[in-house]
């Protein structure tokens, strides 16, 4: 859908950065995402596909939050490779607009030096560090995304993950929650759970044929 059409719907600084950026349309999962109350400050679990436009969704919400609600953002990724490669693409679009910096290393510190900044990016480990340490600059996070969302399931990473999602929306009961995933078996339920709008779409970039392959040959079903 065309971005014109949803230029009442988008804060006019957002609307400009994306102008700016190129952007002339918008995917199925962003249209249904500003229309579920993205920049109305309300929770969002987004389920669609790879590559199917959940990151810019994230990424309004940011320009929402430091633009718009003048606070910070959080962003929350299960791996300190993938903290490092957010933090690489945040740079690289959007450090003209706002202070962006990545902690996911000494999990036993509370990284006071983050206060100076707008968008942090780091795992659910040192979050949760963070949350433990009472770090005082959470109080101006405005929205935390947290990105693959489904490993709640994971029997490694799901506690802690649960653990600090929680306690973000007990420390920050104004904060906005945005939920990213391509693979949740129970939406509706974890929508539940975190007091969310369900976004769910399936529309991909590429075609997904699903075939079975034997001897040299591949047979679509």
């Amino acid at each position: 859908m065309k971005l014109a059409s949803f230029e009442k719907k988008i804060p006019k600084k957002v609307f400009s950065v994306l102008k700016d950026r190129g952007f002339e349309e918008l995917r199925p999962s962003q249209t249904k995402s500003i229309d579920a109350g993205l920049f109305e400050d309300k929770n969002l679990l987004v389920c669609t596909p790879t590559a199917s436009g959940k990151t810019l969704v994230a990424e309004l919400a940011i320009l929402n939050a430091v633009f718009h609600d003048k606070g910070k953002a959080v962003y929350v990724v299960p791996l300190r490779a993938l903290a490092s490669e957010k933090f690489k693409d945040f740079k690289k679009l959007y450090d003209k607009h706002m202070k962006i910096a990545i902690s996911s290393g000494d999990i036993d510190s509370a990284d006071s030096y983050l206060e100076k900044y707008d968008v942090i990016i780091t795992t659910s480990e040192k979050l949760d560090s963070l949350i433990r340490h009472r770090t005082h600059w959470l109080s101006q996070v405005k929205v935390l995304i947290v990105d693959e969302i489904h490993l709640l399931n994971d029997a490694s990473r799901g506690p802690t993950l649960e653990i600090i999602i929680t306690m973000a929306k007990k420390i920050l009961p104004k904060l906005q929650l945005i939920g990213l995933s391509a693979t949740i078996g129970n939406p509706k339920e974890l929508a539940d759970w975190l007091d969310a709008e369900l976004v769910v779409d399936s529309w991909r970039p590429v075609r997904l044929d699903k075939g079975v392959y034997l001897n040299g040959e591949i047979k679509f079903v």
